[in-house]
């Protein structure tokens, strides 16, 4: 793994979903203050980069991003097609182009919206987990490891948690697939760990913290019929970890950070679905550690 990228004297960002900008802006922090970065950055990622950069940055279109620049650096998100098409009109413009991958799943999917397949000049990984992965799809000489300066940041930022304290929390994730059943799969997952939560020992206050890319509401119905369960409000996931004992997830980028911080950690998907995919070692799963019974969704 190297510390930190060598960028060149010009630099476009394009980001859509928090998880590769999270990654990235700890990267940025030179380039940025030195004026030689232009960002296009929407959904999760504008509020990421105001947050830490403010506006000067950031532009509206890819092509005012773009002019000129040495180099494109994107995210690999799947909510839109805008990393895919800065990707595309960078190997128009003859602009060498980066993907940074911030997980550990869909590699190769990440690249192919439209029918159309369109891979960064290099890929950007933050552990050797990851380079394992990605070496089985695509050319090794394209990888590059980095270190992963935002997890770090993030389990400094927690609050050490007292003896005999804490509570529940929920981290939610939109997935991408309803495993034949007609109901999108983090509900599935949210409503098995409330089957399984008192076989486990996982009782107690609970609260629930949406997806950064989740529409404001969309657990409000839910939470009225669980009044057990409370909707989190901290403003960053490092103070929303610091008073949990235990974590719940399905295989979210939370769930490293969670264990990291030697919190109990455990995934919620059901045993339907496929296994969770995080390679992460101390990682506890509802769907083997208590006996299924036929599930009540038919």
């Amino acid at each position: 793994m190297l510390g930190n990228p060598k960028l060149p004297a010009s630099v476009a960002v394009v980001a859509l979903d928090a998880g590769a900008c999270n990654l990235m802006l700890p990267w940025l922090d030179q380039a940025v203050a030195q004026g030689h970065v232009l960002a296009c950055v929407q959904g999760p990622s504008r509020a990421l980069w105001q947050n830490r950069f403010g506006t000067s940055a950031c532009v509206d279109t890819l092509e005012a991003a773009m002019a000129g620049r040495d180099l494109v650096l994107t995210g690999t998100g799947w909510a839109s097609t805008l990393e895919h098409d800065a990707r595309v009109l960078a190997s128009d413009l003859g602009i060498q182009s980066v993907a940074v991958i911030d997980h550990w799943v869909n590699y190769p999917e990440r690249f192919v919206f439209h029918g159309r397949q369109q891979w960064p000049d290099q890929f950007w990984v933050s552990d050797d987990c990851a380079v394992t992965i990605a070496s089985r799809h695509f050319p090794v000489h394209r990888l590059r490891c980095y270190a992963n300066h935002y997890l770090r940041e993030q389990v400094q930022a927690i609050k050490p948690l007292r003896a005999g304290q804490g509570d529940g929390l929920l981290v939610m994730e939109p997935l991408r697939h309803d495993w034949g059943r007609g109901v999108a799969g983090e509900w599935q997952a949210l409503d098995y760990f409330m089957q399984r939560r008192q076989a486990v020992g996982l009782v107690g206050s609970v609260r629930l913290r949406p997806h950064p890319s989740d529409a404001p509401g969309k657990y409000a119905e839910w939470l009225t019929r669980h009044p057990a369960v409370s909707l989190d409000t901290h403003d960053t996931l490092a103070a929303a970890l610091g008073p949990a004992r235990w974590v719940v997830g399905c295989e979210s980028f939370a769930l490293v950070v969670a264990l990291a911080a030697g919190r109990e950690v455990w995934s919620s998907l059901p045993p339907w679905a496929p296994a969770c995919r995080l390679p992460h070692a101390g990682l506890r799963h509802l769907s083997t550690t208590v006996l299924a019974p036929v599930a009540t969704w038919a």
